[in-house]
């Protein structure tokens, strides 16, 4: 089993469809808008929704970003070296 972690920018439905889907392969996958706003469109609080019931951590250091757990940035990038793959979308 891999450890995941995802940086959410620019395609962010994209992006969340496509953590969620990693996990059937056992894999654990984590969240991380890193200087980015959560865009507030309907597909994206839905994918979001989807996250959150499949028990995905979802991480900001962006402080708008309420659906997340608040890290600061220095946290955000000491997490990350605890993955054995950054996928950055």
């Amino acid at each position: 089993m891999s450890k995941i972690a995802i940086i959410i920018n620019d395609r962010q439905e994209e992006a969340i469809r496509m953590s969620s889907g990693i996990t059937i392969l056992d894999d654990e996958v984590e969240l991380f808008f890193i200087d980015t706003t959560i865009d507030g469109s309907a597909e994206i609080e839905m994918m979001l929704e989807i996250a959150e019931e499949m028990e995905l951590p979802i991480y900001s250091n962006v402080k708008n970003n309420e659906q997340t757990t608040q890290l600061s940035t220095e946290e955000c990038y000491h997490k990350l070296l605890e993955f054995d793959h950054i996928i950055n979308y």
